[in-house]
């Protein structure tokens, strides 16, 4: 039996569960969301440590958002298989855009959460550019403040947080 249609793991020929890539998948994207909230809000209190402290650039802020692009890379991937190997892209194929769109579950996880994390995304990259590319230490803080902060709001928003009543999700997704 294959992974996706879903395999028996065991342990001394007991078996524990049956799961599906989908669900290691989907597990994995919960779990990662953490990495992604601590690394940004790592670099956002590096830029503005920095920026307010007048201190200067240093190794620590570069591997902060070198940390937080790379678990932003990683969550996308996951975010892909998930939206086009599940059934959100298949709703909007299937009942059209108008559907979706009237129900606030299927609006949310096929067009606000990806397009708010893909902008995300972007900011997060072009923000490690300009940073780069800045001359000044004050310049680079002040470019990971705008950058980084922007991404990391857009990111806390576009997260299915358990109080969100339509749309709610667990803190952490184990296998059911």
């Amino acid at each position: 039996m294959t992974l996706a249609k879903g395999a028996w793991f065991r342990l001394n020929n007991v078996f524990l569960l049956k799961i599906t890539f989908m669900e290691i998948t989907l597990i994995l994207h919960n779990l990662l969301r953490w990495a992604v909230l601590i690394f940004g809000a790592w670099t956002v209190l590096n830029a503005l440590t920095g920026k307010f402290g007048n201190r200067s650039y240093s190794g620590n802020d570069n591997r902060s958002n070198l940390l937080f692009m790379i678990s932003c890379d990683i969550q996308l991937l996951l975010g892909l298989i998930l939206y086009f190997s599940g059934i959100w892209f298949e709703k909007m194929k299937g009942g059209g855009m108008a559907e979706v769109m009237k129900n606030k579950y299927d609006r949310f996880f096929t067009v606000e959460h990806l397009s708010m994390m893909l902008i995300a995304w972007i900011l997060v990259h072009v923000g490690r550019s300009a940073v780069k590319r800045a001359s000044t230490d004050s310049a680079k803080h002040s470019k990971m403040l705008v950058f980084f902060g922007i991404a990391f709001v857009l990111i806390i928003a576009s997260i299915p947080w358990p109080f969100r009543e339509e749309i709610a999700r667990p803190l952490f997704r184990w296998f059911n």
